[in-house]
């Protein structure tokens, strides 16, 4: 039991500083719910942090706003 507390505290002390374990630690990025839907619409946000850097909304505020404005 005292190996893992410290592997989990070495790890979490290692990874502190990379953006991606401070997305997954945050709450915007896991779904609370126990709703299939909720569950999976969060794993794919989460693929797609971890990929572009920006979650579902972002993206569709940047098409959004880019559509109103004329794509310029």
């Amino acid at each position: 039991m005292y190996t893992k507390i410290m592997l989990l505290m070495a790890i979490v002390i290692l990874t502190s500083s990379c953006t991606e374990f401070a997305m997954l630690s945050s709450g915007a990025t896991i779904a609370v719910g126990h709703n299939a839907y909720a569950k999976a619409y969060s794993g794919v946000d989460f693929l797609t942090i971890l990929s572009t850097e920006k979650d579902i909304r972002t993206h569709a505020y940047d098409a959004l706003t880019k559509e109103k404005n004329g794509n310029k």
